[in-house]
C-alpha cells in the first residue's frame, strides 16, 4: 500500500528536475512578456501583441554583416513576408540582453505582424530574428492553376451580381460571365512570361498585348480586356485589389463582357515567391 504514493513522489521529483531554460529560452519568454503588457515605447503605449513562437530555423541563422535577413532566412528554408534582426554584444546574461533591447528596438519587439523569433548567443552577443513566414504559394494551395480561375471567376459574378461604384464611375448589376478555357490559356501565357522574365506589364516582352494573345490562343473576339497584379497570394487578395481600382474594377463590372479566364504563375526562384496574376475578359464573335 505504501509504494504506490513513494512512486508518485519519485516522478514527481524527476519532473522538478528538469533541465532548465536555456539562456536563449528566457530571453523569448521575457521577450514575450513584454510583448503581453508593452508599457512605454517612444513616448505612446502601444497595444498588446500576440506571443511569438520560437522557431529553431531562426535561431540557427548565421547574418554576416550586411546580411538581408530575408534572403538568409529563404536559403535556410523559412520564406518570410516580413523580417528583422536585433544584435546586442557584452550583456552576459538574458536579463542583461533584455535590458539592452527593450528600449531602443521597442519598436520591433512590439510588432504585432510579427509571428516568429529566433534566439541565439555566441559568449555574451547576442541575436533576435523577427519574421513572420509568408503565405502559402497559390501554386502549394491551387496546384492546377484553372482551381485558382474558378474562384476568381466566382468573386467577379458576386461583385457583378451587385451595383457598386468603381472610383467616380457608377456600374448597375451586371450578368455573370463564364468561364473560357482560351482566355484562361491567354492569362496562363501572359502571367507565365511576365514571372520567367520578371516585369509587370500590359505589353509583353514580344510587343503584343492582351488581344493578340487571345487571339493566339484561338479566341476570336469582339471586345477584350486585361487586368494584372503582382504580389498577392491568394485569389480573393487578388480581387480586393482589382476592385479597389478604379480602372481594373470598371473591367469586372462592365456588362458588355460576357466571357472570362484567370490564372497565376510564380517566378521559378520559388523562394521569392512572387506571384503574377492575370484576368482576360472578352466578348465572342459570333
Amino acid at each position: 500500500m505504501s509504494k504506490l504514493p513513494l512512486l508518485i513522489v519519485c516522478l514527481l521529483g524527476a519532473a522538478a528536475a528538469a533541465s532548465p531554460q536555456s539562456d536563449a529560452d528566457q530571453l523569448t519568454a521575457m521577450i514575450n512578456a513584454y510583448r503581453a503588457a508593452p508599457g512605454l515605447c517612444h513616448g505612446g503605449t502601444p497595444p498588446p501583441a500576440s506571443p511569438l513562437t520560437p522557431q529553431p530555423v531562426l535561431a540557427a541563422a548565421r547574418l554576416g554583416t550586411g546580411a538581408i535577413v530575408s534572403a538568409t532566412l529563404a536559403r535556410a528554408g523559412f520564406a518570410s513576408s516580413k523580417a528583422d534582426a536585433i544584435s546586442v554584444g557584452g550583456a552576459g546574461s538574458p536579463q542583461d540582453a533584455m535590458a539592452a533591447i527593450r528600449q531602443p528596438y521597442c519598436g520591433a519587439l512590439l510588432d504585432a505582424s510579427y509571428t516568429d523569433i529566433g534566439v541565439s548567443r555566441t559568449g555574451n552577443d547576442w541575436t533576435v530574428v523577427l519574421a513572420s513566414a509568408a503565405p502559402a504559394l497559390p501554386s502549394a494551395t491551387y496546384p492546377d492553376w484553372r482551381d485558382a480561375g474558378m474562384m476568381i471567376l466566382e468573386s467577379v459574378n458576386a461583385a457583378r451580381a451587385s451595383a457598386r461604384t468603381c472610383g467616380n464611375q457608377s456600374f448597375p448589376p451586371a450578368p455573370p460571365v463564364s468561364w473560357n478555357p482560351q482566355l484562361g490559356a491567354a492569362a496562363l501565357s501572359h502571367s507565365g512570361d511576365m514571372a520567367r522574365q520578371r516585369y509587370f506589364n500590359h505589353i509583353g516582352k514580344d510587343g503584343g498585348n492582351v488581344g493578340d494573345r487571345s487571339r493566339r490562343s484561338g479566341y476570336n473576339w469582339t471586345r477584350i480586356g486585361e487586368n494584372i497584379a503582382f504580389g498577392s497570394y491568394t485569389p480573393n487578395e487578388t480581387m480586393a485589389g482589382w476592385l479597389a481600382s478604379p480602372g481594373h474594377c470598371a473591367n469586372i463590372m462592365d456588362p458588355n463582357f460576357t466571357e472570362m479566364g484567370a490564372a497565376y504563375a510564380v517566378t521559378p526562384e520559388q523562394q521569392d515567391g512572387v506571384v503574377y496574376w492575370t484576368q482576360v475578359f472578352g466578348k465572342p464573335r459570333r
